[in-house]
């Protein structure tokens, strides 16, 4: 049994729910049950850049590996995926939509996954995105998924995996790919129309990628593609304003869910602001 679990997150490349994704499973910086060690490779997803990282990772001999990022059916991260079922470490991948491709493959390879619908590519045409919009993307993403739930499922499923390596069990890796329905229940809204508007604003988000998708790579006139990309982030801010409404709306009410980890690990629970948060047992 495992008192400390090595955990080792790999970054490649940016989709909304890498940036904190580490910082999440360890939020007021006082776990004692994980050392968590983060290696990544900027925004980069050449198959160079990916063999260098994923090495540098092996060589961490890690418990458990997250490896996050988009377009995983390119060479880059492939070749990462490879090397690290190569080296039998255990492995749960997180990306977005385009990954349910691979599914099948993945899951022959042992390979754990998570892969959050709503986390839609960015506009990414250089006569609309620069650095400020592509922050600004990037908040409202992560505010999308934090409030609608998204990210609760993301943290549960790797503590799960966690739990098990402590037990001195065989990881267990998760398999799951959230959708709006999956996303708001985890999300444990009180008042049905806060429930509503995170489901709609999830729902929003999931469709941008359409938007993104078919500016980015199918569409070659400026004259179009530019007001789609921009279209598809005015999409993705309403989304995160409906998100905003439905967190506000439990708070009204004194019944935001709140799942904060214990030193332990373990994680606790409360609803009112002025209690004490239960830990699950």
């Amino acid at each position: 049994m495992s008192s400390i679990v090595k955990v080792g997150v790999l970054k490649i490349g940016c989709i909304g729910t890498l940036p904190l994704l580490d910082v999440m499973l360890d939020e007021r910086a006082d776990r004692q049950d994980i050392d968590v060690r983060v290696i990544g490779s900027g925004v980069k997803l050449g198959i160079d850049q990916c063999r260098e990282v994923t090495d540098l990772m092996i060589k961490q001999n890690p418990d458990l590996v997250i490896l996050i990022g988009p377009a995983q059916a390119t060479q880059g991260p492939t070749k990462a995926r490879k090397m690290l079922s190569e080296a039998e470490l255990p492995t749960i991948m997180i990306s977005d939509s385009p990954a349910k491709r691979l599914v099948d493959e993945m899951e022959k390879a042992g390979l754990g996954y998570i892969i959050v619908e709503a986390d839609s590519m960015i506009g990414a045409r250089r006569e609309f995105l620069d650095p400020v919009e592509m922050t600004l993307y990037n908040s409202d993403v992560i505010r999308v998924l934090a409030v609608t739930g998204a990210f609760n499922i993301v943290v549960e499923a790797i503590d799960e995996a966690i739990e098990s390596i402590k037990q001195g069990e065989k990881p267990k890796l998760p398999q799951l790919i959230i959708d709006g329905t999956k996303a708001v229940e985890a999300a444990g809204f009180t008042n049905p129309y806060a429930k509503a508007k995170a489901l709609a604003a999830y729902e929003m988000a999931r469709q941008v990628s359409r938007l993104t998708t078919t500016a980015c790579f199918k569409i070659h006139d400026p004259s179009l593609y530019i007001p789609m990309v921009a279209a598809a982030h005015e999409i993705m801010r309403t989304a995160a304003k409906l998100a905003d409404e439905a967190r506000e709306i439990e708070k009204s009410q004194d019944k935001v869910l709140r799942r904060p980890h214990f030193k332990n690990g373990k994680i606790g629970t409360k609803r009112s602001l002025m209690e004490k948060p239960l830990k699950d047992i």
